[in-house]
């Protein structure tokens, strides 16, 4: 079992930035794939971005391209979002997930909601 659980969102301007993170316990995390999603009520959960176990990264959506960058630090146990640039049609709760087989995860967070004022 992998507990994760995220942190860092809130308000924020459009274009400004926040930093989201997320604390993963219960198995090791250095073989863990990690990803974040979000979620619009009423729409399905999208792929935000991926970061997998060897340190390497997925491309992100088309949304998010050149203004959020994912990372990872093992000896924290931790994954980032770094969002910059921010718009309104970001607003969204944010979710981290873990995995073993490529993109395919298996554990989620409660999520972290982020709202982007106009």
């Amino acid at each position: 079992q992998v507990q994760l659980v995220e942190s860092g969102g809130g308000l924020v301007q459009a274009g400004g930035s926040l930093r989201l993170s997320c604390a993963a316990s219960g198995r090791t995390f250095s073989t863990l794939n990690m990803g974040w999603f979000r979620q619009v009520p009423g729409k399905d959960r999208e792929f935000v971005v991926g970061i997998y176990w060897t340190g390497a990264k997925t491309d992100g959506a088309d949304s998010v391209k050149g203004r959020f960058t994912i990372s990872r630090d093992n000896a924290k146990n931790m994954i980032f979002l770094q969002m910059d640039s921010l718009k309104p049609e970001d607003t969204a709760i944010y979710y981290c997930a873990a995995g073993n087989i490529g993109l395919r995860f298996d554990y989620w967070g409660q999520g972290t909601q982020v709202t982007v004022s106009s």
